[in-house]
């Protein structure tokens, strides 16, 4: 049986993407949805970076930037997004970034207006 990446901090992310779309329920901008994250990372003293830029270069030389929603304890990035459902580009974003930053997970969190839904996301070799 393979292990979980990251199983724990992972268990608490979606854990606290559980608890902002229970209070808050569906319906709002994915501003309010990452605000309300963040403080929920704050106040479980959870270690985060929230919308930090990414270079990327081709051959060394600055050929644009990502832009990530979350960076948490340097080894989960996190996605939020609000949207009807999850969408290939999305999970394409969340690849990019993965092999952008060479972290081994990502979490896609889609905050719509009837449920959360989320989805774990490793990056391929």
């Amino acid at each position: 049986m393979a292990k979980l990446v990251e199983k724990e901090l992972s268990y608490k992310i979606i854990g606290i993407l559980f608890d902002v779309y229970n209070n808050l329920g569906g319906g709002y901008q994915e501003k309010y949805y990452q605000r309300a994250v963040s403080q929920e990372f704050k106040n479980r003293d959870i270690k985060f970076k929230e919308q930090i830029s990414i270079p990327l270069s081709f051959k060394g030389i600055s050929i644009g930037r990502y832009f990530l929603d979350f960076l948490i304890e340097d080894k989960i990035i996190l996605e939020i997004k609000v949207a009807n459902k999850f969408y290939i580009r999305d999970v394409k974003q969340v690849l990019a970034y993965l092999k952008a930053t060479n972290t081994s997970l990502g979490i896609l969190a889609n905050f719509n207006r009837n449920n959360l839904q989320f989805k774990r996301i490793l990056k391929g070799d």
